[in-house]
């Protein structure tokens, strides 16, 4: 019997920015990391970039 998965989300690039833009600020007011990063990494918005790129972002969009 196979699976049938659902089609992976697509997000507009508005929907990408306002998710990024919460998490980012969930980060930066103390929110554990859900990814390894390097300890350069200090920005907020960007570890919300790596984290929305790997799919780890625990946000979600009704549509």
């Amino acid at each position: 019997m196979d699976l049938i998965l659902p089609p992976l989300m697509r997000y507009t690039r508005f929907e990408k920015a306002r998710v990024i833009g919460a998490r980012g600020l969930q980060i930066a007011m103390g929110a554990p990391v859900l990814v390894e990063l390097l300890e350069t990494c200090v920005d907020p918005i960007e570890i919300a970039t790596v984290e929305y790129e790997e799919g780890m972002i625990p946000i979600s969009i009704k549509k």
